[in-house]
């Protein structure tokens, strides 16, 4: 995981201003007002200065916040470590272009939940961690592990191939797409029977009134055609 530093803040720059009396009341001199206006941009130009100011040291903030984040994740302090991303969050969600810093905390904040078996928390933060970058691949990564835990294995599925739309080299989406691909087959298959299950218990419950049940019918497939043909036996 890799752990930004924080940028040294800016040294403000210096406004130069007249030092002497005559040079003072020569700036103030000008037609129309020159000198009055002129003042105003140099306030203008100090705010916003400032502005510029605040908005490094929030960023600096941020960026503290998120490394002891990683190092309290490093420790193993995953609940402390989640409070250090949600910091780092709420401060950069003040600032413009914080996009990878606000991800890179989402996905952050997913990786705690996973390692503290909260696996729908981890697909959550994942999905605003893809909101703000579509091609983050350890997002997707880690959104497909928690899929995985939960056994959602065709969701899992479709966000290891987007790893590999984005690094068709990437080793793990390939070993995981082959381990995952007979499990979600065995799923649907058992989703299948089940579903069938209760469909012959709900026709038995009809069927009961009339003496019958649905083993007096049999469902015959046309190889041709793939459709069915019921037949009645007793």
């Amino acid at each position: 995981m890799v752990v930004i530093e924080p940028e040294p803040e800016p040294e403000p720059e210096e406004v130069t201003r007249p030092s002497s009396p005559a040079a003072k009341d020569q700036a103030a001199a000008g037609a129309g007002g020159k000198g009055m206006r002129s003042e105003e941009e140099e306030e203008a130009f100090e705010d916003a200065l400032t502005d510029e100011q605040l908005r490094e040291k929030a960023r600096n903030q941020a960026n503290d916040a998120k490394a002891e984040g990683n190092r309290l994740f490093a420790a193993g302090q995953y609940d402390e470590a989640l409070s250090q991303y949600e910091m780092a969050l709420q401060i950069a969600a003040e600032l413009e272009s914080a996009e990878d810093t606000r991800s890179a905390c989402h996905s952050n904040r997913a990786v705690c939940f996973l390692k503290l078996g909260k696996y729908d928390e981890t697909i959550k933060e994942c999905t605003k961690a893809l909101e703000l970058n579509p091609s983050y691949l350890k997002a997707l990564l880690r959104r497909a592990e928690a899929h995985q835990k939960l056994e959602h294995y065709d969701e899992a599925i479709a966000d290891m191939k987007k790893v590999l739309e984005l690094d068709p080299s990437n080793e793990q989406a390939k070993r995981s797409l082959f381990r995952l691909e007979p499990l979600a087959a065995e799923k649907r298959e058992k989703m299948k029977e089940e579903m069938i299950a209760k469909l012959k218990d709900l026709g038995n419950s009809v069927l009961g009134r009339f003496g019958m049940n649905v083993d007096n019918f049999r469902a015959v497939k046309d190889p041709n055609t793939g459709s069915y043909s019921i037949s009645f036996q007793n």
